[in-house]
């Protein structure tokens, strides 16, 4: 099944069982929360835990999340690796497990030059025939891409690069995407809502936040929309107010309030 890839796509947290498995019965009712609190479609991503899981688990979770789905909207798993094998392997996972999209960082234990990361992510192109959103999420993790190695790559490939930066300044990042692949890209943003309304203004195709704050992300979404901005600021503040807590802890700390909330608000256990 073909889906467009657009509009609000959050990442789904990874609910554990008391010895640490995944708790599925848990995380299929996340996904269908989601679904009813109007998302579009949803990712598996570095918020999920995603570096934490083992092997095991990350080749089996896109099945079973596309399962979870249930035709509803598109699901994009996140497969960045160490190494070109790993995420190849978990890349050939996700699309036959029915994935929409894969969305991979690169490597985060050392910085690699352009043409190690071209290498990269080449042999993901090549592994799979569905789009590949690449990640700079060099904010909090790993090393910044230049938006010219990065623009190169939709070059390549056209539609089946989308992006998803998360450098530093996030605004001109996006903008400068923009403009050197002539609009054409799908750009998303992944702020947690901290930046939306900014982003929204220079052409992204979508955000993917987290499922905690999901039900204000969708309205202040729905609002940028309709070009209702007194309505998107009146949202747009209690979420920033709450963003800017969670960051101050970095990754892990953004993960653990957002666990937080989730208990909170009868999500999880």
């Amino acid at each position: 099944m073909s889906y467009e890839i657009k509009n609000v796509l959050p990442v789904v947290h990874m609910p554990y069982t008391d010895d640490q498995a995944i708790d599925y019965t848990v995380l299929e009712s996340e996904v269908d929360y989601l679904f009813e609190t109007g998302a579009h479609g949803f990712c598996l991503a570095l918020v999920s835990d995603l570096l934490r899981l083992t092997a095991d688990e990350r080749l089996a979770l896109p099945a079973r999340l596309v399962e979870f789905a249930r035709g509803r909207g598109p699901v994009i798993v996140g497969v960045g690796a160490e190494g070109t094998a790993q995420a190849r392997l978990y890349a050939r996972a996700a699309e036959d497990g029915g994935a929409a999209a894969v969305m991979a960082i690169p490597p985060i234990s050392r910085a690699l030059g352009e043409s190690e990361l071209r290498a990269y992510f080449t042999a993901l192109f090549t592994e799979v025939s569905i789009p590949v959103m690449i990640q700079d999420a060099s904010s909090y993790v790993g090393n910044p891409m230049s938006i010219e190695f990065q623009a190169s790559l939709f070059g390549d490939y056209g539609d089946r690069v989308l992006f998803k930066p998360e450098a530093t300044p996030l605004g001109p990042c996006i903008s400068a995407l923009r403009d050197q692949t002539q609009g054409q890209a799908g750009i998303f943003e992944g702020s947690g809502g901290l930046l939306l309304i900014d982003s929204f203004r220079r052409g992204i195709r979508g955000t993917i936040p987290g499922v905690e704050l999901l039900d204000g992300t969708v309205a202040l979404w729905r609002a940028l929309a309709a070009g209702d901005e007194r309505r998107a600021y009146q949202i747009y503040f209690p979420i920033c107010a709450l963003c800017t807590l969670q960051i101050q802890g970095g990754l892990d700390g953004f993960i653990v309030v957002e666990r937080y909330l989730m208990h909170k608000r009868g999500l999880f256990p």
